[in-house]
């Protein structure tokens, strides 16, 4: 499938994910878990393992200081309160279905098919401005530092001296066919309707 509409298909999941609540949520998180463990297992339990704390504080912050009916009732004055509880699960399980969200999108596509596919998408607002090409360029030089297995100083780079390893930058392009075409046109309409029920 074609890279912009993989992103455009993960931009709506997790404004989707956004917008749910209660067990709808729930299910959804659990829905990405699944599909995390089966395509991307250990980029997810990498990710998952780096925002662990995130989801700790998020939890300690809503669960202790939100104001509301204490769960615990013979002793209200240390109780959790009910609010508190749900708006830690929501917003906890929200962040956990994004980043399985991510680990499947990464896992399906290199940094160049990522590059290429948000240049597709950034592509018709050149008409507005937007440099979409140079955008796309300077992420892909961050992407390939960051994935450098050897990163040099920053002083290093500010020398001008030919290094072997650099290579030319080249943006791809994609066919998009028409079953590309439908689905991206759906993804529009659902991110559309979204945001109007937000």
């Amino acid at each position: 499938m074609h890279s912009g509409v993989l992103i455009l298909v993960w931009v709506t999941a997790v404004v989707a994910l956004q917008a749910l609540s209660g067990r709808v949520l729930a299910s959804a998180v659990l829905v990405c878990a699944l599909a995390a463990a089966f395509l991307a297992p250990a980029r997810a339990k990498r990710l998952v393992k780096r925002v662990r704390f995130l989801v700790i504080a998020i939890a300690v912050f809503f669960i202790g200081f939100t104001p509301g009916e204490a769960l615990l009732i013979d002793w209200p004055g240390v109780s959790p309160s009910r609010e508190g509880v749900v708006f830690a699960a929501q917003h906890a399980g929200r962040l956990l279905g994004v980043v399985f969200c991510v680990a499947i999108l990464l896992e399906r596509l290199s940094v160049n098919r990522l590059v290429t596919g948000l240049y597709a998408l950034l592509r018709p607002f050149e008409l507005v401005g937007l440099p979409a090409r140079g955008l796309a360029v300077r992420l892909l030089l961050v992407m390939h530092y960051v994935e450098s297995a050897s990163p040099r100083g920053w002083r290093e780079w500010l020398e001008d001296d030919d290094d072997p390893e650099v290579q030319a930058i080249r943006l791809g392009r994609e066919r998009l066919g028409m079953r590309e075409a439908g689905v991206a046109l759906a993804g529009i309409a659902a991110l559309v309707v979204l945001g109007f029920a937000q």
